[in-house]
């Protein structure tokens, strides 16, 4: 039975209109927490009527961890504060209400004992609809509401009680029950029987032929959406497990009719056009897929895709994505800290490389002051990846902005060039907006060496940008971490688990040092938003504002592999690279490789339109065999790349590639080997 409510611990109203809205907050510790929520009318004042000093029920005196409570009060942008709440064990107690365009918002986190989780709840009524949210504590919801009593499925309450019960262990934000007491079938009557008057939700929209909700239906499970869902897993299921049997680039480029019909489609011929375009799509998970930085997807991470899409939520703000927000956080909290940036160090999640590189040096410009500067510069190794050149462009930059620096033989930032562009650029009185150092370039995978450019930015105050969108996950393993050292040293780092760990795309992430600069740079506030719960929110540490929940592709993925699973991944993918350079070794061939699971090769002694032509005539024999490797022009002339990032490529692809690639050269460049270090 549902306890009477205790007097009301504040009262909002108008003076003189004869109007109240009270929040009874009746607290038990490990039994629940109520809340009555009643009437206020729009755009009413608020008056703290009785600031909350002792614990509103005897029994939290009584138990281990109990807490007092205080008020925040906020009318129309104006603040009002009671005493804040006591803390203990880490957790605070914190009640919050507004009033604003007839929306009244009560907010109470009511934090448990130190051995029990907290419990916190949150309620938005708009006039007289309640909804309400349960979190922490893996805490079950259910609504109650003494003036309403239901019959039938459908309709809101118009206000009432919401308990929350701890239950099951769950994580993250529970919708509460807030909309249904039960699952029996009639109308929404009061007590005296009398029916409450809702206006009408709008029926869910229908596709004619097979019944398909265009949307989700939020009051009953909906069988023919569940179907299409099966349906379409299961199409998915049926092209990966052929994959083998087709070659990785597909034989035809399709164009399904573009434009919608008059009516709608059934779900049949929806998933007819999606077959279509499966039929002509890049083929990643063929053994001989080696082309590129596009590995198979993780299999969690193909799921974490359709809940993001499901989902819906928008990183924008917090109240649009509350769980997934703070995931974000703390994820890349870890990661940073996980790659050598140090306590407090973290970022955020953006839709791609190149937008990371982007926001690192907009942030790199803003830390140093240099907006307007156009005789900035950044420093680069020559084989930076392209995205620091139009990242330049879209800052504003000239060409000349960018200072490219030689190479060594492996392929790495010469130092010494390094420091002699430094030193050039400081006696003509040019300042440095960053240097950005790779580790993994995109051809030949060579890492920059890290710690002396970083001994080179340090004693200038020069921001060190890493952009490790191929080789910074190498450091989540303890067997191949040396393979990309130092990567701490950075101010800021671009990491992309798409192109090894095979997270679905997009995942990249920047992480900085001090993610806060984050804020301080791209932070505008966002008006028509209520503030952050911590620094800043989503849409403000970036350049990005909608954005999809991407993060939770990359958790759930990392959660399925968890440590060793990312160890084997890249150990597999350093071991077919070394198995592919030792079989090229004795051919006369340029190899162009470094630590990571990349390798390019060109035959010796051919010029730039020889090269050409061998490139062209080789990889259309690998792709006759269904192995496809790259076409890069590097250093002048054209080589192929492999990619050796596909689990399932084994020693009988890597054979024939070698075999291929033999017959490809002429007879007196076959049998000269030429090793190459590591």
């Amino acid at each position: 039975m549902l306890p009477s409510p205790p007097e009301p611990l504040l009262q909002l109203g108008g003076a003189g209109l004869g109007l109240q809205a009270a929040l009874h907050l009746h607290v038990v510790m490990g039994a629940g927490v109520f809340a009555q929520i009643e009437h206020a009318a729009e755009g009413t004042p608020l008056r703290i009527k009785r600031p909350v000093a002792d614990p509103p029920h005897p029994r939290l005196d009584q138990r281990p961890g109990a807490h007092r409570a205080g008020f925040e009060c906020h009318h129309q942008g104006a603040v009002v504060e009671s005493p804040v709440a006591a803390q203990a064990g880490g957790l605070l107690e914190r009640h919050q209400f507004r009033v604003a365009e007839g929306l009244l918002i009560a907010f109470a986190a009511v934090a448990a004992p130190a051995d029990r989780p907290p419990l916190a709840i949150e309620h938005h009524r708009r006039h007289r609809d309640l909804t309400g949210f349960a979190h922490g504590g893996g805490a079950a919801a259910q609504a109650f509401d003494p003036g309403l009593r239901r019959n039938g499925s459908g309709g809101r309450h118009r206000a009432g009680w919401l308990r929350l019960r701890r239950g099951e262990r769950r994580a993250g934000w529970i919708p509460a029950a807030c909309h249904r007491l039960d699952r029996g079938s009639g109308p929404i009557t009061q007590e005296n029987g009398a029916p409450v008057s809702h206006p009408p939700l709008p029926a869910p929209a229908h596709l004619p032929e097979a019944g398909l909700a265009a949307f989700p239906n939020p009051l009953a499970a909906d069988p023919a959406l569940e179907a299409f869902l099966a349906g379409a897993s299961a199409q998915l299921c049926r092209w990966w497990a052929s994959s083998e049997q087709r070659s990785p680039l597909p034989g035809l480029s399709v164009l399904p009719e573009v434009a919608p019909g008059r009516e709608g489609l059934s779900a049949e011929a929806l998933l007819a056009d999606l077959q279509l375009v499966m039929d002509g799509a890049y083929n990643p998970c063929h053994p001989g897929a080696l082309a590129h930085l596009d590995p198979p997807p993780l299999t969690a991470s193909v799921v974490a895709d359709l809940v993001v899409a499901g989902l819906n939520n928008n990183l924008l703000a917090e109240e649009l994505a509350p769980s997934l927000t703070r995931l974000e956080r703390s994820l890349t909290a870890w990661l940073a800290e996980r790659l050598g940036l140090g306590p407090g160090s973290g970022g955020v999640a953006a839709s791609g490389g190149t937008l990371s590189n982007l926001m690192a040096l907009v942030v790199a410009r803003h830390s140093a002051g240099l907006q307007g500067r156009s005789d900035a510069l950044v420093f680069c190794s020559a084989d930076a990846h392209v995205s620091i050149g139009k990242a330049l462009a879209v800052m504003g930059l000239p060409p000349s902005a960018l200072r490219p620096v030689a190479i060594d033989a492996e392929g790495r930032l010469d130092a010494d060039a390094l420091a002699a562009g430094l030193a050039a650029a400081q006696a003509a009185g040019q300042p440095v907006l960053a240097v950005v150092a790779t580790a993994g370039t995109t051809v030949r995978g060579a890492v920059d060496p890290i710690g002396p450019i970083a001994a080179l930015c340090r004693p200038h105050g020069i921001w060190l940008h890493v952009d490790g969108a191929i080789g910074a996950v190498y450091a989540l393993t303890s067997d191949h971490a040396g393979r990309v050292p130092d990567l701490g040293q950075a101010d800021s780092l671009t990491v992309n688990p798409q192109k090894l760990l095979g997270i679905t795309k997009t995942s990249s992430l920047l992480l900085l040092r001090e993610p806060q600069q984050l804020a301080s740079c791209f932070g505008t506030g966002l008006p028509y938003m209520e503030p952050s719960w911590a620094d800043a929110h989503g849409g403000e540490c970036g350049l990005q504002g909608t954005r999809p929940a991407e993060i939770l592709k990359l958790w759930l993925g990392l959660r399925q592999l968890g440590e060793s699973g990312i160890a084997a991944v890249v150990d597999g993918a350093v071991q077919r690279r070394r198995q592919l350079q030792e079989l090229l070794q004795p051919l006369d061939l340029e190899l162009r490789g470094g630590p990571l699971h990349l390798l390019a090769f060109t035959p010796r002694g051919l010029d730039a339109g020889a090269a050409e032509d061998w490139s062209i005539r080789c990889r259309q024999a690998l792709l006759d065999q269904r192995l496809m490797l790259s076409r890069p022009l590097y250093a002048g002339r054209h080589h192929l790349k492999a990619v050796l990032g596909n689990p399932y490529t084994g020693s009988r692809e890597l054979e024939a590639i070698a075999a291929l690639v033999a017959e490809s050269l002429p007879e007196q460049l076959r049998p000269l080997a030429r090793p190459l270090p590591g």
